[in-house]
């Protein structure tokens, strides 16, 4: 929504909005293109001369300033749908989907193209590195929009992405979450299928040949070219070759041909993946591999996407936005593969919906393998008790900033990573982490 209100605000129109909750990045984001950001959400923030109300899928029947909306006759539609119809018919439009690595696949296709020459516009759900918006409408031909499978808004169940009419879509992944409106997996293949299913002939559907449901998807139909890519060899489609344990540095291949090479300041394979996918889009815009390859040398992670907070002799703190187990694990995986010898602290926030209702037990006790302690921040009541979890790695269960700190201590002799992983504001804990720890090198 803070990037529909950027690009709006391009567009010419005055814009203000509320929400109940701002914290950085995206506040950050919106103070600096001068965008008015009220809490809460009373009738009063609403100008009597409104022309419209863009609602996003936060806000239910019941919330105050909806049914100001719906009793006074406001005008009013959805972010996806005021897209559609504002931007995105006039663009040609690239489309990252997936349960995870949206937002960092969609930066770096949007960098690569960017850096080429192309001028995209773009819509990305955080705080690009490279960018200093989240949202621009661009001068190019070419939309990136970070495309998600949650629903629309509370009168349209449709997920968000069924909107943005695209000529290439990207499926990186696909699993099971946002258990709040998704029933299982299936339901939400079917709604990745919808998405497939818009995609016109002359479009492109570029997949994670290593995913099984997403396989599965394409498998209920597809009237587009399709243009596979893996982590695994292959003879057709795209692939890499990891020449680094951390995945810092790797090979590109397209049809079992060298296309580039890639040396960079990130890590992980999930990263990579997302870099293989992002470079397998950019050749669809006319980008050369090799070229792409060469622009990733500079980019930057997107803010809390792996992100370092601090440094020193003793240790070295990260936040990240993971919050499902597979991220988490994925997260944990490249700090074990960058730091082997190093112990590895987790400071994980279980704050989506689907983690608060406990439907993944099971995956979380074995996402959090590659840490050796794990703090869990709970400071609201959860449908499950995490001390229960089934894993060999210590958990200790805080509720409150200071028992965060508590746990974490004087750190002893051992040199130590800390990584910070939550979705949302996680009451301000990575920076109380990195005082504390600045206080004792003082």
């Amino acid at each position: 929504m803070a990037g529909i209100a950027q690009i709006a605000r391009s567009l010419g129109h005055e814009v203000s909005g509320c929400d109940a909750n701002v914290y950085p990045p995206m506040s950050d984001v919106l103070a600096a293109t001068g965008i008015s950001v009220k809490a809460g959400y009373s009738p009063d923030h609403l100008d009597d001369d409104c022309d419209c109300v863009v609602i996003g899928n936060a806000l239910s029947r019941g919330n105050a300033l909806v049914e100001h909306v719906l009793d006074h006759n406001v005008p009013y539609t959805s972010g996806p749908a005021w897209l559609a119809a504002q931007v995105l018919r006039e663009k040609r439009v690239i489309a990252v989907a997936g349960t995870h690595g949206k937002t960092s696949t969609s930066s770096m296709l949007a960098w690569i193209l960017e850096c080429n020459g192309l001028e995209p516009g773009f819509l990305i759900g955080g705080k690009p590195g490279n960018f200093e918006d989240s949202a621009r409408l661009g001068k190019g031909e070419y939309f990136v929009i970070e495309a998600d499978e949650y629903d629309t808004a509370f009168f349209d169940k449709r997920s968000k992405f069924v909107h943005y009419c695209p000529d290439i879509v990207l499926l990186n992944n696909l699993e099971f979450d946002h258990a709040d409106i998704f029933d299982d997996i299936e339901q939400i293949k079917k709604q990745f299928h919808h998405l497939v299913r818009i995609v016109p002939a002359r479009g492109k559907v570029i997949f994670n040949h290593d995913d099984i449901h997403i396989r599965q998807v394409l498998g209920m139909g597809c009237w587009s070219s399709q243009l596979p890519f893996s982590l695994e060899p292959s003879n057709t489609g795209w692939y890499v070759s990891q020449t680094k344990g951390d995945a810092s540095a790797f090979t590109v291949y397209n049809n079992n041909s060298e296309v580039g090479h890639v040396n960079w300041n990130c890590i992980g394979q999930h990263t990579m993946a997302n870099a293989l996918a992002a470079i397998a889009a950019a050749a669809e815009a006319g980008v050369p591999p090799d070229r792409a390859c060469e622009t990733l040398s500079g980019f930057v992670l997107n803010a809390r996407r792996l992100q370092q907070l601090f440094k020193n002799d003793r240790a070295i703190v990260y936040e990240d936005f993971a919050h499902h187990p597979t991220a988490i694990r994925h997260t944990l995986s490249a700090l074990r593969s960058a730091h082997p010898s190093t112990r590895l602290i987790a400071v994980i926030e279980p704050r989506s919906n689907t983690m608060q209702m406990g439907c993944h037990g099971e995956l979380l006790a074995d996402a959090m393998a590659d840490a050796d302690a794990v703090v869990l921040y709970t400071p609201r009541d959860i449908c499950w008790k995490p001390e229960q979890l089934p894993t060999p790695t210590p958990i200790q269960v805080c509720r409150t900033p200071d028992e965060v700190i508590g746990e974490i201590g004087g750190l002893g002799d051992k040199r130590t990573v800390i990584v910070a992983m939550s979705n949302g504001s996680f009451d301000g804990v990575p920076a109380r982490i990195v005082q504390h720890l600045g206080s004792l090198s003082n």
